[in-house]
């Protein structure tokens, strides 16, 4: 059997690839742009393309391949993605490689990295929760990434956190993410201020008074959904990962502090910081590879200071 997987994280922007051991290696990673403009059918063919050349510079042909990609996914079918546009794409069609592969929507497949290899390791139930242009979570239960019972499973993004709210892309009225995603801060901030093209870090960082409102209705507003999310299903730990989690204590601080009392006549999970990064849907990919190749049990043995080889970017 070949020594390594080839491991994608498709996103709507763009795909991080790379080969990893079976010891958790990683042989190399590279990113490409995501041609959503161009349609499904490029964005497929593209994809095909980046697996012919990863699988290439591993030699010998790699033992399954794995894909974290957006939207309603099984494990052998691309349901819908709204974001890039197809529609029930078999799991064979993303590469032309014979050998086994597996799909995994890109949120829990980031979260099952956690789980395994970061900072969920030892955790059965936790919720990894990673807020960048939009907001999705991963609902880690009994050890596993948690779906629902039609895929849906994890939508926390849009929780109406305020009821009487803006309006949401989606629909519905004051979720989540129209005020707490990186991309919400940054709009809504260009929307009082007249800065046009504003972004999140600039905000969390500014002491304009502006500014600072809208950070305070972010942290209202995620406060808000946690507290609602610990009720419901207990999680031992909240794990925060994305771009706005650069932020660093001025998100966690304040967070922290809301939700502790919003939960008054219990304690909150400890809120903490992903371990893993930009890295956590490649590597959760690579896992998924692994399990198609039958070998589900790799993983457990990695370390959790899972790093690129010397000279691998």
């Amino acid at each position: 059997m070949s020594s390594y997987v080839v491991a994608l994280d498709v996103g709507g922007t763009s795909m991080k690839g790379g080969l990893v051991s079976e010891s958790g290696e990683v042989l190399l990673t590279e990113r490409r742009p995501t041609p959503r403009a161009d349609g499904p059918d490029v964005v497929v063919g593209v994809i095909r393309e980046f697996i012919a050349d990863l699988a290439a510079r591993g030699g010998g042909g790699p033992a399954g391949v794995g894909l974290a990609v957006p939207g309603l996914v099984t494990a052998d079918t691309a349901l819908y993605s709204a974001n890039i546009g197809w529609r029930d794409v078999p799991a064979t069609a993303f590469t032309g490689l014979d050998v086994p592969v597996m799909l995994g929507h890109d949120v829990r497949t980031g979260g099952l990295a956690e789980s395994v290899l970061g900072a969920g390791r030892g955790m059965t139930d936790f919720l990894f929760l990673p807020i960048g242009t939009g907001i999705a979570g991963a609902m880690i239960v009994h050890g596993e990434p948690y779906g629902g019972a039609e895929g849906w499973g994890g939508e926390i993004g849009h929780i109406p956190v305020f009821p009487d709210g803006e309006p949401c892309a989606c629909g519905q009225f004051g979720c989540l993410e129209t005020y707490a995603s990186a991309a919400s801060v940054g709009r809504r901030y260009s929307q009082r201020s007249g800065v046009a093209g504003a972004k999140a870090e600039e905000v969390v960082s500014s002491d304009d008074p502006l500014a600072i409102e809208v950070w305070d209705e972010a942290v209202e507003a995620l406060s808000l959904a946690l507290a609602t999310y610990t009720l419901l299903l207990d999680p031992s730990m909240i794990v925060l990962g994305g771009g706005l989690a650069e932020a660093g204590p001025a998100l966690f601080d304040p967070v922290r502090t809301r939700l502790v009392k919003r939960l008054a006549f219990r304690e909150a999970p400890p809120l903490v910081g992903s371990a893993l990064g930009v890295n956590a849907g490649m590597l959760g990919a690579a896992l998924l590879g692994w399990r198609a190749a039958g070998r589900g049990e790799l993983g457990a043995s990695w370390t959790m200071d899972v790093r690129p080889t010397p000279g691998v970017s």
